[in-house]
């Protein structure tokens, strides 16, 4: 398929044409909508090193995020892909696991001006050497707010969300509350771990309880409850910071004989499908997982406008889901 077939499929111009697969914001957007329309139906695969070379852009958006089977970090990647594809960007996605030295070599793509820019999920604070290698490319931290920087980020409030969550606690009547908390090396793990020590603190509750959990991972949610349960005082509610941990501190606690919300209540994090197939279902905090992959890429793309421009913070809403669970 041809650039004047899609044109014909369209009924535009090849100019029109061209102007949107190079991601010209002068086309008409009735007029975009029919080219990409035609493009998606007819399966044209446009040649991306003949635009890399007229463009000097790829149009190709490497996203790296720290576990895909993550059903949050699955949902952000929706999002993104949804945004870059009405944009007419393509992403490239690592699956780093964490790994420096598999993001060394994704980023190893930055230097061959494979991609255009780069949205990341995983926790840079950690890594200092990939901030070097980053370098001047545009760049969005995603689902990690921080306050100050000069990289634009995209996320929630994770303090807010996380006290408001164990007051909820407080206020059904819970007086050991617990938290599974993951890798403090992500900003959103000390965030969410500074809530829960706020309130237990204005509470003036005697009993504190954290378990770091070994990975966002049913498993692990498990094993982490399981240690707290095992405790001389056992804790009378559990937040985790993801419905992954949660379902598996659920699981936990069933097998311990012990009922929720009657004895054990749980508030999950992240507001996923997996917070409704459990049972009983979960209460949790919701975020907007591809709202928060949408605006990740438009940040990113005002970045590749205008390199200069100083970094934005965008705040997202968050929403307290009440279920059966707490």
């Amino acid at each position: 398929m041809s650039i004047q077939k899609i044109a014909k499929l369209a009924g535009v111009s090849v100019a029109t044409v061209s102007r949107v697969l190079n991601n010209s914001d002068t086309v008409k957007s009735k007029n975009r909508e029919r080219v990409l329309e035609a493009i998606r139906e007819s399966n044209y695969q446009p040649n991306l090193l003949a635009r890399q070379l007229r463009t000097s852009r790829s149009s190709m958006i490497l996203v790296m995020v720290s576990n895909i089977a993550n059903p949050f970090c699955a949902d952000v990647v929706k999002g993104i892909e949804e945004e870059a594809e009405k944009n007419g960007y393509r992403i490239l996605l690592c699956n780093s696991g964490s790994d420096i030295e598999r993001s060394k070599s994704s980023l190893g793509l930055l230097s061959g001006k494979i991609v255009d820019g780069i949205i990341t999920m995983d926790a840079f604070s950690k890594l200092p050497d990939l901030t070097t290698m980053i370098g001047q490319t545009p760049w969005v931290q995603c689902a990690e707010y921080a306050d100050a920087g000069e990289v634009s980020c995209v996320g929630i409030s994770d303090c807010e969300a996380s006290e408001f969550a164990i007051e909820h606690l407080f206020s059904r009547g819970c007086q050991r509350v617990a938290l599974i908390n993951h890798d403090l090396s992500y900003k959103y793990a000390q965030l969410r771990e500074r809530g829960y020590k706020t309130v237990i603190r204005k509470q003036g509750s005697a009993f504190e309880a954290i378990e770091y959990a070994s990975e966002l991972s049913f498993s692990a949610g498990k094993a982490a409850m399981e240690q707290l349960l095992q405790a001389d005082i056992r804790p009378d509610a559990v937040f985790a910071v993801s419905d992954t941990l949660a379902a598996g501190a659920m699981r936990a606690i069933e097998e311990a004989g012990l009922k929720i919300p009657q004895d054990v209540a749980v508030i999950g994090f992240d507001g996923t499908e997996l917070a409704e197939m459990v049972s009983p279902q979960l209460t949790t905090i919701e975020q907007p997982s591809r709202d928060i992959g949408r605006q990740a890429v438009s940040l990113l793309l005002r970045k590749i406008d205008n390199p200069e421009a100083p970094a934005e913070r965008l705040m997202m809403d968050w929403h307290f889901i009440a279920r059966a669970s707490a």
